[in-house]
C-alpha cells in the first residue's frame, strides 16, 4: 500500500482508474472498507451515536454481501482483494 496525504491508496486504485470503475466490485469494497473504517474511528470517540452504529452495520452487511459474490464468481479475485484490503484473516 502506498500513502499519499495520510491516506493509503492500493496499488490498482490510482486516480485515472477510478473514474473508469467505479461500478466494479473492487472499487464499491474498497469505498466500504474506507467507510467502514472511517466510521468506526468515530464510534471510538462517540459510543452513544447509535444513527452512526446503525450506518456501520448496514455497510458491514453491503460489504459481506459484495465479498460473498465475488467469492463465489471468482475466487482468485476475491484471495487477492482481501489480502490487499486486509480485512480478513487468511
Amino acid at each position: 500500500m502506498k500513502k499519499k496525504g495520510g491516506r493509503k491508496i492500493l496499488g490498482f486504485m490510482v486516480k485515472e482508474e477510478k473514474e473508469e470503475n467505479r461500478g466494479s466490485v473492487e472499487f464499491q469494497l474498497f469505498s466500504f472498507t474506507n467507510k467502514i473504517r472511517r466510521l468506526a474511528s468515530h464510534l471510538e470517540l462517540h459510543k452513544k451515536d447509535f444513527s452512526s452504529e446503525r450506518g456501520l452495520r448496514i455497510l458491514l452487511g453491503k460489504r459481506r454481501r459484495l465479498l460473498a459474490y465475488l467469492a463465489k464468481k471468482n475466487r482468485v479475485r476475491y484471495k487477492k482483494l482481501i489480502s490487499q484490503l486486509n480485512i480478513r484473516e487468511q
